[in-house]
């Protein structure tokens, strides 16, 4: 296994078209040239998507211009830093080590742990499923919560061929949690109804 070490992002660009990729192969991290339909290439493509959509709900929050989101505001920010970590290991080729790269750890799910803790023990109990709706901050929100368990579904199918780190998977699970839970959040905040799931409708 080779090892690589990058102690920090060292990024330059200068154009951003190259050609080396017009006919359908991309670089891993390690210089390995692949197909763009390759499973890594996937992978941290649709993270990248997810990204986008969080970069969506922060645009739009920030635009409410509402002190109450401020805290709300800087943990989209670095969850949008999180993501580019995580697709760093996604984008590793699986024979080289990178040691001191950006990438998440357990601390990083602890911290997304104690944010939903926070932002929950402002809502109800739920009592019933709710549908997605309330208000426009709330659907941007719910829309990053379900591409993110897509996002989390592709790499569970492919975890035992790419030797994915679980942590990987664990950051997913527990980011979709999250916006489930500021889905919610921003529905209370703008003080909005709550459309909950009736069975006979």
């Amino acid at each position: 296994m080779r090892r690589i070490i990058i102690k920090k992002p060292n990024i330059t660009i200068n154009k951003v078209y190259t050609r080396t990729g017009d006919k359908g192969t991309t670089s891993l991290i390690g210089g390995k040239r692949v197909p763009k339909s390759h499973n890594k290439v996937s992978a941290f493509g649709q993270v990248d998507e997810l990204n986008v959509l969080v970069g969506s709900s922060l645009v739009f929050l920030n635009n409410l211009n509402n002190k109450d989101f401020s805290i709300l505001s800087k943990i989209l920010v670095k969850i949008q830093n999180e993501l580019f970590n995580l697709g760093n290991m996604l984008a590793v080729d699986k024979n080289v080590s990178l040691e001191n790269m950006p990438q998440i750890t357990n601390e990083s799910i602890n911290q997304l742990e104690d944010n939903i803790n926070y932002f929950n023990d402002s809502l109800e109990e739920l009592n019933s499923f709710i549908l997605p709706g309330g208000n426009e901050l709330s659907i941007r929100l719910h829309k990053v919560r379900v591409k993110c368990r897509k996002v989390e579904r592709y790499i569970v199918s492919i975890m035992d061929k790419e030797k994915f780190d679980d942590v990987i998977v664990k950051y997913l699970n527990r980011m979709s949690d999250l916006f489930f839970v500021l889905a919610r959040y921003a529905i209370f905040k703008l003080k909005d109804d709550e459309l909950k799931w009736n069975p006979n409708h």
